[in-house]
């Protein structure tokens, strides 16, 4: 992966609407290369999927959750089963394995606090659970999913 690599990159993540002869432009590619360079890419895995972001709260998904718990138990089926559930569940944004005194970390997003609620009861119903900690967004003040490929054009193109 080149400088120009990364400079395409850099442009998709940010906007993934842009048009090939858009980024090209950009990086001072001519169309064909530029597409050739984003196929080899996507056939990496680099470029995992384009996607759409969606406003949460103008869908009535105002209530952002952070999910800690920590498991009673840390054998392979535990986790296989604990995975396989909450892949199932659609409010549940995020899984992480994390290191330290909490087990798993979850985001959620759920329309309110009766949701929220129906959705906990459904996660403690589903797998045995230590302890379930919840910690409820006030605010967003920053969210991206845009990589620090190169410091200086992630916030140049970003807006």
């Amino acid at each position: 992966m080149d400088v120009i690599d990364r400079k395409i990159l850099d442009l998709v993540q940010i906007d993934a609407s842009l048009s090939i002869a858009a980024i090209a432009a950009r990086v001072g590619l001519s169309a064909t290369p530029c597409w050739k360079r984003l196929q080899r890419l996507a056939r990496a895995g680099v470029i995992r999927r384009r996607v759409v972001l969606l406003a949460p709260e103008l869908l009535g998904l105002g209530l952002v959750v952070f999910v800690s718990i920590e498991a009673p138990d840390h054998s392979p089926a535990w986790l296989d089963r604990f995975a396989e559930r909450v892949a199932t569940m659609r409010e549940v944004l995020e899984v992480h394995r994390m290191a330290g005194d909490v087990d798993y970390l979850l985001k959620v997003i759920v329309p309110d606090m009766a949701a929220y609620d129906a959705f906990y009861k459904r996660l403690i119903a589903a797998v045995s659970l230590k302890n379930v900690s919840s910690r409820f967004v006030m605010e967003r003040i920053k969210e991206t999913t845009a990589l620090p490929l190169q410091a200086d054009s992630v916030t140049k193109y970003q807006k």
